[in-house]
Parts: C-alpha cells; sequence; structure tokens
C-alpha cells in the first residue's frame, strides 16, 4: 500500500491521534504522574520499605508501568533504597550529597543510581524479598530496556515527531525528580519538622508533583510509614491513592507512624509515660524544639541590649540551638559557650535537651532507673523558673 507524501506528513505532524499541543501537554503530565505514583507507592513504600501490601491487581500494574516508564528493576531499587536508609549520609551510601556534593547527586544521580546496581553485594544483601516470578525473571528485569524502546514507538505512532519528545521528558523525569531532586535536594535544602540521625529535609510541603515524595524529613524519621505527611497543613497524595486503593479492597496498609497520646491533668509521670516518651521521642524533641524557639524570643531582648551581640551571631547561634547538639562542630560548640555566658536560661534549655536525649539512648539502665530519671527531669525542669521549660515538662508527664 502506497502512501501519500501529505498523508505521510501529516502522521509525523499528528500521529493517529491527531492531538492538539495542549492536548500532548496534559497527556505528558499525566502518564508521567503515574509513574510517580508507581514509584513511590509500589517501589517506595510497599517493596522497599513493606509499610502496605499491594493487591495483584495494582502490584502487576505498577511492575508493568514501571518496565514501560522507566525500565526500573524492582530489586535493584528497593536494594539500593534499603542500603541509603541503612548507610545514609556516610561514605557508603550511593547516593548522599553530605559525601558526595550536592552537583554530583543532582546532576548525575541517575549514573550513581546505575553503578550501584552492578554491587552485586548490595543486591545480595538488600534485595531480599522482592519478586522473582516468571513474568520478573523473563521479561520485568532479563528485558529491562525494550519496556522503553516500546514506549518510544507507541509515542511515535501517537503523536507523530512530537512523540519522541514526550518519551524523552518521560525518560528523564524519574532520574531529575527522584534521583536529583530527592536525593539530592531531599538532604541538603528545605525544612525539618524531626531532628532525625541524617541530613533528611522536606523540600515542600505540599506532596503532590513527586508523589509526596517532597517530605523526606518526615520519611527519614518514620521510615516504615506508609503516610509521609505528618503535620496538619502537609499534603501527600502518595496517600491518597493508597487510601483510595484501600477503600477499593487492593491495598492495605501496615504501619504508620506512631501518634502520642495524652492524658490530662497527669500528676507524675510513670511507665507508661516512659514508653511512651521513648515511642514518640521524634515528636517530644520537636516540641522541645519549639520551646526553645519560645525561650530565646525570650531571651533575645536582654541580649541585644545588656549582651550587646552582632546580629549576625544572634542568628547563628538561634539556629544552632535548634541543632542536634551531638552533630554540633567544635566551633559550633564554641559559639554557644559564648552565647550561654550571657544567658543562664538558654544555656539550661540546651543541657537540659542534652539530658532528656540520653534517656532513651541510655539501654543499659533498667526501666525504674529510666523513670526515676525521666521524674527527676521533669521535676527540675519544673523548678528551673524558665516558662518555657516548665511549660514543655507539665505535657511531658501527660504522655501516655
Amino acid at each position: 500500500m502506497n502512501l501519500s507524501l501529505p498523508a505521510v506528513l501529516d502522521f509525523l505532524a499528528n500521529g493517529v491521534t491527531r492531538l492538539t499541543a495542549w492536548q500532548v501537554f496534559f497527556y505528558t503530565l499525566a502518564v508521567t504522574h503515574i509513574t510517580i505514583a508507581s514509584v513511590t507507592i509500589y517501589l517506595h513504600r510497599h517493596q522497599a520499605h513493606r509499610a502496605l501490601e499491594l493487591h495483584a491487581i495494582p502490584s502487576h500494574f505498577f511492575r508493568f508501568w514501571l518496565w514501560l516508564t522507566t525500565g526500573q528493576v524492582t530489586k535493584e531499587w528497593a536494594a539500593i533504597h534499603r542500603k541509603h536508609h541503612a548507610k545514609c549520609d556516610t561514605e557508603e551510601d550511593p547516593h548522599s550529597p553530605v559525601t558526595r556534593g550536592i552537583k554530583k547527586v543532582f546532576w548525575e544521580g541517575a549514573e550513581l543510581y546505575r553503578a550501584e546496581s552492578k554491587n552485586m553485594e548490595t543486591m545480595e544483601k538488600y534485595g531480599h524479598g522482592t519478586p522473582t516470578d516468571w513474568i520478573e525473571r523473563n521479561l520485568y528485569t532479563k528485558y529491562s530496556w525494550q519496556g522503553v524502546a516500546a514506549l518510544l514507538v507507541l509515542n511515535f505512532m501517537l503523536f507523530g515527531v512530537i512523540g519522541i519528545t514526550v518519551w524523552a521528558v518521560q525518560m528523564m523525569w524519574i532520574p531529575v525528580m527522584a534521583a536529583g531532586v530527592i536525593n539530592g535536594i531531599g538532604h541538603y535544602w528545605g525544612y525539618r519538622n524531626y531532628e532525625c540521625s541524617d541530613a533528611a529535609t522536606n523540600i515542600f510541603p505540599f506532596g503532590i508533583l513527586i508523589g509526596g515524595e517532597e517530605l523526606h524529613n518526615n520519611h527519614h524519621t518514620f521510615a516504615t510509614s506508609a503516610k509521609l505527611s505528618s503535620k496538619w497543613y502537609e499534603l501527600d497524595i502518595g496517600w491518597l491513592y493508597i487510601r483510595t486503593l484501600e477503600k477499593m479492597g487492593l491495598a492495605k496498609v501496615k504501619k504508620l507512624a506512631p501518634a502520642p497520646k495524652f492524658a490530662s491533668g497527669k500528676l507524675e509521670a510513670d511507665f507508661d509515660t516512659l514508653q511512651s516518651v521513648i515511642t514518640n521521642r521524634y515528636d517530644v524533641m520537636a516540641k522541645y524544639a519549639k520551646s526553645v524557639k519560645h525561650a530565646w524570643k525570650e531571651e533575645l531582648a536582654h541580649l541585644k541590649d545588656k549582651a550587646q551581640l552582632e546580629a549576625r551571631f544572634l542568628k547563628s547561634s538561634r539556629k544552632l540551638l535548634q541543632r542536634e547538639p551531638g552533630k554540633l562542630a567544635e566551633q559550633q560548640q564554641q559559639q554557644l559557650s559564648e552565647l550561654f555566658q550571657h544567658s543562664k536560661a538558654l544555656e539550661t534549655m540546651h543541657n537540659m535537651r542534652v539530658e532528656l536525649g540520653a534517656i532513651w539512648e541510655r539501654s543499659h539502665f533498667t526501666r525504674d532507673q529510666l523513670l526515676h530519671k525521666l521524674q527527676d527531669w521533669c521535676a527540675r525542669a519544673e523548678a528551673s523558673g524558665i516558662k518555657s521549660l516548665q511549660d514543655f515538662s507539665l505535657r511531658l508527664r501527660s504522655y501516655a
């Protein structure tokens, strides 16, 4: 069958769908969002962290879609991500901007992923429990690149020459958004709800563009939680999809971040308080950080008027007070020591924070000893004369 030149040119320009430029644009947004949803729900929360169970229908759909649009191999992705958590922000972390530099991770994150995927020790140690069925062995893993090749042909047939651009956007979406933004910026810039043990940050409170993965600090604090948002103003669209699947009987949530409970009017910390404080230690320290902020505001006028400290010194000192004490460099500790010469209240707040954190770090103590230390901490806090510390202690005693 011979095709006329006008017909060929029309096909190259419009494909079989003959969509407008705006329709192609919105199609591209839709399919890249499905890819992001597949990564966050299937690869991340289901496979890597086992935070939820998935029915065979969405599980197989996600696997097929990822093979078609990214060429991702489930075992490789899960293993590399688990190693990232186990060795986070150390030299063994496959993609940490703390050790490798933000430019390296942002621009070459996909190359770092590919290099680690060839590390058989990583695959064996961290890749357990991922699919090993017939279709995984004989298609998704064995022919991982053929899916994206088939997508190129499909996009060209659907949209003509512009389909190649659509395909290129799909190929770049995960390397840029996941490898670059999440693995790079998510350990370099943003806000922190919790002082977890690594440098993870929340990039933006509305987790839509990257499926909720923007809330990276929340995730690293509660790694096995199926829900990544923790504050009322944060949105995790991936969690909305999971809840929808759960309502349809296609998913089952297994793990969520612990939610603290309180007993109003509690006069003394008991064993229930101790257990709750240890379980909810990240919430405890986040609330303590707010108390430090209140104490800082109360002391600021005094520091400006009487101590006459420089504005730059005060600004950097305020940030240091919010940092985990054990992570402060020697020069930073010296700066705080200089600050404390002018404010005993802030020194007390800092020292009491160190003591409070030690309660759940002293595993060799008995429960009775830990409870005594918690009760003693509360008594000294309430006798300190520092309102922020007193208010926090009253709240601490009510954990149940």
